[in-house]
C-alpha cells in the first residue's frame, strides 16, 4: 500500500512537472494568446462587454474565436462600457480584419502573422508592377521592388489601375457576404472568413428586414481555407486555380454554350472549356494541403517574384530515397497552432518538410516503416503518398528537368493581345481607388488556347533547371493612346514568354516525341515539325501553324526563331533568369528527336540512352542510323 502511495506520488509530480515545462516552452504562446496588453485575460473582458446584452445568443464561431473567450471588442473594437447601442456601437468595425484595421483587430493577437503578410507579395504585388513597367519601357529590369498602394498614373500604372490591381490583399471587404469567385484582397479575411449555410440565412434574414432582424450565426473566422478563398484572384493571369480544375479560359459567350456540359460559365460570366484537371485536385486535394501558411502568408522576407516566395517543391513529398523530416515536438509556433486547430493526432510521428526552408507539412506524416501520408484538409481522408518512380529516379538524362515539364498535361495560351486607351470611355474604373473615372485601358485578344507547356532554361549561380513556359505576353501596345497622339503613332510590340507552373499535372508523363520532336515545345510555336530524309542526309522541315507577325516576322505564337541564332539583346521573357532553347540547345534536343524516328520510347537503346548519356550512345551507332545536318 504504501509503495501504491510512493509511485501515485511520483507520478502526480512527473505531470506537474510536466504541464510547468510544457507552460514555459510555450508562455509566448499562452501569453499572446490569453491576455491583452493590459494584463487581464479574455474571460474578464467579455464578462465586462456591454455587447452581450444584445448578441449574447449568437452562435456560430470557431472554437478559438468565440466571444465568451476573447469578446467581441477584440475584433470589432467599439465602446464595450455603454448599453446604449449608437454609443456601444462608437468605434466599431463591421468587417474586421482587413489590412486598414488589422493592426488593431486581428494583429493585436496575431502580430507576427500580421507583419508577414504585409511582406507578401499578395499585399505588394511587386512582380506584377515590376513586370508591367518592365514591358511598358517605364523601367530596365522587371527585377525592381514595389507596393501596389505606391503607384501613381503613369502609362503603366494607369494599365494596372484598369486591369490588375483588384487581385491585392489591402483591396477592402466593403460587403457583407461569403467569400466567392468574385472576392478580391479582403486581408484576413481573403483566406480565413466561412459563413455557414445558417450564417448566410441569417444575413439575408437581417438585410431584406432593413437590419432589425439581428443574425443568430455569425459567420466564422478559422483556418479551414478552401479553394474558392484562392480562386478570385488565381484565375486571373496564368490562371492556377481554372488550371488546377482543369478549364481552359475561352472567347465564347454564355448564351452560346448554354447547356453543353464541357462548359463551365463562371460567376464573372467568362466561359471555360474541360479538358484534364490536376490529378491531385481530382484526389480531392485542396491547394492548402501543399501549399501551408508558411508559403501563403510568407515568411517575412520580400520577394520580387512568386517563384521566389514558393518553396514547396514536388521532391519534398514524392521523395527519391529518404524524406526530409521533423519531429512534432520541434514545430515552430505557427505550425503548432495549425496542428492544433485541424484536431491532428501524429504527434508521436515524424513530419515531412520542405528541403528549401524546412518549414513542415503538418497534414503530413511518415510511419514506422517508412511509408508517408497526407491527411486531406477537405476532408481528412488518408492519402498513400507515392515516391518517386523508377524512371525519376534513376534517370541521368533529366536531372535538371523540373517535374513539371514532363508531368504538365496542358498550359493555358493566349495570343494576339492588344493594349490601347480609350480616353473617352465614361464607364471607367479604378480598381485600386475603387471609383469610377473617365478614360480606361482596354485589352483585346484574339485567341485562348491550350497546348503541352513550351519548355524554357531557368539560370541561377547554383545550377540550370528546364521549366515550362506559357506565351503570356505577345503582345502590342499603342503608348501613343495615352498621350493623345493618333492611334497607331506610339505603338511597341513584345514577344515576351513567362514562366509557368501549370497545375495540370498527370500520373503518367508526356512521351519522348512531344519535347525532342515538337515544334511547340522547342518554342517554335504550334505546326509541324518533320524529319525528312534525302541523300541519306536528314534534316529537320518546320511548317508553322500561324501567320508570320508584320513587326518580327516570326508565327503568332512563336517564341524563337526555328533553328537560328538571335540578338542577344532582345527580350524573350518576363524574367531576367529565365530564356528560351539556345540554338546549341535545339540541336541537341533535335538530335535525340531524330533517333525517336526510329526508336520507340521504351527501346533498349532509348533505355540505355537515359542510363549513361548519349555521347557513349552516339560511339556506337549503326550504318543505318541518318543524325540531322545544318
Amino acid at each position: 500500500m504504501k509503495n501504491k502511495t510512493y509511485f501515485k506520488g511520483i507520478f502526480i509530480f512527473g505531470l506537474l512537472l510536466f504541464a510547468i515545462l510544457f507552460v514555459l516552452r510555450h508562455k509566448d504562446f499562452f501569453k499572446s494568446k490569453t491576455i491583452y496588453e493590459d494584463g487581464r485575460s479574455f474571460n474578464e473582458i467579455s464578462n465586462a462587454e456591454s455587447c452581450f446584452a444584445c448578441h449574447k445568443l449568437t452562435k456560430g464561431f470557431s472554437d478559438y474565436h468565440n466571444p465568451k473567450i476573447i469578446g467581441c471588442a477584440s475584433c470589432h473594437l467599439g465602446n464595450t462600457g455603454s448599453l446604449n447601442k449608437d454609443e456601444a456601437h462608437k468605434g466599431m468595425v463591421l468587417i474586421p480584419g482587413n489590412l486598414s484595421d488589422a493592426e488593431d483587430t486581428c494583429g493585436k493577437c496575431h502580430p507576427l502573422e500580421l507583419e508577414k503578410i504585409n511582406k507578401s507579395l499578395m499585399t505588394t504585388n511587386s512582380g506584377i508592377v515590376a513586370v508591367d513597367k518592365f514591358v511598358f519601357g517605364e523601367s530596365d529590369t522587371p527585377n525592381h521592388e514595389y507596393h501596389i498602394r505606391d503607384i501613381n498614373y503613369s502609362p503603366s500604372e494607369k494599365h494596372i489601375r484598369d486591369l490588375c490591381a483588384n487581385c491585392h490583399l489591402g483591396a477592402e471587404k466593403t460587403n457583407y457576404g461569403p467569400i466567392t469567385q468574385l472576392s478580391r484582397g479582403g486581408g484576413c479575411n481573403a483566406c480565413h472568413l466561412n459563413y455557414s449555410n445558417e450564417s448566410k440565412e441569417d444575413l439575408n434574414n437581417y438585410l431584406t428586414s432593413n437590419k432589425k432582424k439581428l443574425p443568430a450565426f455569425h459567420p466564422s473566422t478559422n483556418i479551414f481555407v478552401n479553394d474558392t478563398h484562392c480562386f478570385g484572384c488565381h484565375s486571373r493571369s496564368s490562371r492556377i486555380s481554372t488550371n488546377y480544375m482543369g478549364l481552359q479560359e475561352t472567347l465564347l459567350s454564355a448564351d452560346e454554350v448554354k447547356n453543353k456540359k464541357d462548359f463551365k460559365v463562371l460567376e464573372d460570366e467568362r466561359v471555360y472549356k474541360y479538358i484534364d484537371e490536376d490529378v491531385h485536385h481530382a484526389k480531392g486535394l485542396l491547394c492548402v494541403d501543399c501549399h501551408s501558411s508558411h508559403e501563403v502568408m510568407g515568411d517575412g522576407k520580400t520577394y520580387l517574384h512568386a517563384e521566389q516566395a514558393v518553396k514547396i517543391q514536388c521532391t519534398d513529398c514524392h521523395f527519391k530515397n529518404k524524406p526530409n523530416t521533423i519531429p512534432f515536438d520541434s514545430l515552430d509556433r505557427e505550425s503548432e497552432l495549425v496542428f492544433l486547430h485541424r484536431n491532428y493526432k501524429h504527434g508521436d510521428k515524424e513530419i515531412l518538410v520542405v528541403k528549401k526552408d524546412k518549414h513542415p507539412l503538418v497534414n503530413t506524416f511518415v510511419d514506422s516503416i517508412g511509408n508517408a501520408f497526407l491527411i486531406g484538409k477537405k476532408d481528412g481522408k488518408l492519402h498513400n503518398i507515392k515516391q518517386q518512380s523508377l524512371v525519376c529516379s534513376r534517370d541521368n538524362a533529366h536531372k535538371n528537368v523540373s517535374c513539371s515539364s514532363c508531368h504538365a498535361s496542358w498550359a493555358p495560351r493566349c495570343i494576339g493581345c492588344h493594349n490601347q486607351f480609350d480616353k473617352d470611355e465614361p464607364e471607367a474604373y479604378d480598381l485600386l481607388d475603387k471609383k469610377y473615372v473617365r478614360g480606361q485601358w482596354k485589352e483585346y485578344v484574339a485567341e485562348f488556347s491550350s497546348s503541352q507547356p513550351a519548355l524554357g532554361v531557368r539560370e541561377n549561380k547554383e545550377d540550370k533547371t528546364i521549366e515550362p513556359a506559357i506565351p503570356g505576353m505577345i503582345l502590342t501596345i499603342d503608348k501613343g493612346s495615352y498621350s493623345n497622339k493618333e492611334i497607331g503613332e506610339d505603338v511597341s510590340f513584345h514577344r515576351l514568354y513567362a514562366p509557368n507552373s501549370p497545375h495540370t499535372i498527370a500520373k503518367s508523363v508526356r512521351d519522348c516525341k512531344s519535347c525532342h520532336a515538337n515544334a511547340a515545345t522547342l518554342g517554335y510555336g504550334n505546326g509541324t515539325l518533320a524529319y525528312e530524309f534525302k541523300n541519306n542526309k536528314g534534316h529537320w522541315v518546320f511548317t508553322p501553324e500561324y501567320a508570320l507577325n508584320e513587326n518580327d516576322n516570326l508565327p503568332e505564337d512563336a517564341w524563337i526563331p526555328f533553328l537560328k541564332n538571335e540578338n542577344k539583346t532582345l527580350v524573350k521573357s518576363t524574367r531576367t533568369n529565365f530564356r528560351p532553347f539556345n540554338v546549341k540547345e535545339q540541336k541537341r534536343i533535335l538530335l535525340i528527336g531524330s533517333c525517336l524516328q526510329c526508336h520507340k520510347d521504351n527501346s533498349n537503346v532509348m533505355r540505355q540512352a537515359l542510363d549513361v548519356g548519349l555521347n557513349p550512345m552516339l560511339e556506337k551507332l549503326s550504318k543505318s542510323c541518318v543524325l540531322p545536318e545544318y
